[in-house]
């Protein structure tokens, strides 16, 4: 039985205009398994945003997300099949001031690639926001997480936040590249469990959040013992479990 986890900060919008956010990112593999308990496992960890992967990409995606985000109570932010499996859901929290789905370049006879992207406003607090899902070769997961570092940065925000199914571990190459440029937020302020896959007897951590210089990161990691979070669901969900970051992001001069 998973031991109970100390709280979490919650989400608030503190006196100087700076933004205390809550920040999931999930593998939910296209919606194949439990949607019910997928649902349950979202809302108990109250996120303002998050950040699939697999997410539906073929007939009738668009209304299977949003169908997932309105039982956790949020809404479709971006992505899905336009941005070949990434998408963003968001709490009505948010101000939205941009989103942008970016196809990343297709090596025949490999899965396409995408990025899901945004900008969106918590208070006096401006941040970006990515979505990924990293190729499964090495070579081209290398060249993707460049890709990502640049359209991050090509957001124009001082603050951001990326994440997703890297499908490698810490001391990899690619892990080391985003690491080079963004804090991984399980280094920063382990909180929770720290692997990733598989949800049913998890043994590594592939999955990740990242941030910029300047977000402070009050706790990041599997949500399992946190209250609300069945451990019956985080194993019928998906084939993943979810990390949930809390940040406090500065105010935007």
């Amino acid at each position: 039985m998973a031991t109970s986890l100390p709280a979490l900060p919650n989400s608030r919008t503190e006196p100087d205009g700076s933004a205390v956010i809550r920040v999931l990112s999930y593998n939910i593999r296209s919606l194949r398994d439990d949607t019910d308990a997928l649902a349950r496992v979202i809302k108990a960890c109250a996120p303002d945003l998050v950040l699939l992967q697999e997410a539906p990409r073929f007939f009738r995606w668009r209304k299977k997300i949003t169908r997932l985000a309105r039982a956790a109570d949020l809404v479709l932010l971006s992505g899905g099949a336009t941005a070949a499996g990434p998408a963003l859901l968001c709490s009505l929290r948010a101000t939205v001031e941009l989103t942008e789905d970016v196809l990343l370049p297709l090596t025949p006879g490999r899965h396409r690639r995408g990025l899901a992207t945004a900008v969106v406003r918590f208070g006096g607090a401006r941040i970006g926001v990515l979505s990924s899902h990293l190729s499964l070769q090495p070579d081209e997961r290398h060249e993707q997480a460049g890709m990502l570092l640049d359209r991050l940065a090509g957001l124009g925000v001082p603050h951001a936040v990326a994440g997703g199914d890297l499908n490698e571990r810490p001391g990899g190459r690619t892990f080391r590249r985003l690491g080079e440029v963004l804090r991984d937020c399980w280094t920063a302020a382990p909180w929770g469990g720290e692997y990733t896959f598989p949800a049913a007897a998890p043994d590594r951590r592939i999955d990740a959040v990242f941030v910029t210089e300047g977000i402070e990161v009050l706790g990041c990691g599997v949500p399992s013992g946190l209250a609300g979070v069945a451990e019956d669901d985080l194993r019928a969900a998906t084939d993943h479990l979810p990390v949930l970051t809390a940040l406090r992001v500065p105010a935007t001069a």
